[in-house]
């Protein structure tokens, strides 16, 4: 009777040393960029309300969901990068998990910055409404494309 092992890596050149490098990469990258795009889309939104505090003050915490959408896309990278972290343990890991967890952590550090650039005031409170749940969507989208990846990656293991 042979025993089969599925998704097991053999040979040692898919498992180097330094494949552990490109999941710690892709953790820290998902955090940074996503944390970078948030950061530019609350200063945005900040700006604009303090351009509308001083003409309507009445309306500044109208102004405020700008500044809490831009800061969940921040929240996106961090979900990534605990995902990919619980992933990377003092055992082997392959060069593919590597890759993939760098990519998916590239892939939501992008998308959302990608989002917060897409963070500015309008004037018009419902085209605004529109226009950030739109940029919001780009985060997601990048949220859920890396949770897919992270998925792919647990299927290899090295021996």
């Amino acid at each position: 009777m042979a025993t089969q092992v599925s998704n097991a890596v053999y040979n040692s050149s898919f498992c180097p040393d330094y494949a552990s490098f490109f999941g710690f990469a892709g953790a820290g990258l998902a955090t940074i960029f996503s944390s970078i795009g948030s950061a530019y889309g609350t200063a945005k939104a900040g700006m604009g309300i303090a351009g509308m505090g001083t003409f309507r003050p009445e309306l500044i915490m109208k102004s405020l969901i700008p500044v809490v959408m831009a800061g969940i896309v921040a929240v996106y990278g961090l979900v990534v990068s605990v995902l990919i972290a619980g992933q990377l343990e003092d055992k082997p890991y392959s060069l593919f998990s590597g890759f993939v967890h760098f990519f998916s952590g590239i892939t939501t550090g992008l998308t959302g910055v990608a989002s917060g650039l897409c963070y500015w005031y309008c004037w018009l409170y419902v085209s605004m409404v529109l226009i950030l749940i739109f940029a919001e969507v780009l985060g997601l989208y990048g949220l859920i494309v890396s949770l897919i990846m992270n998925t792919k990656a647990n299927n290899t293991t090295c021996i």
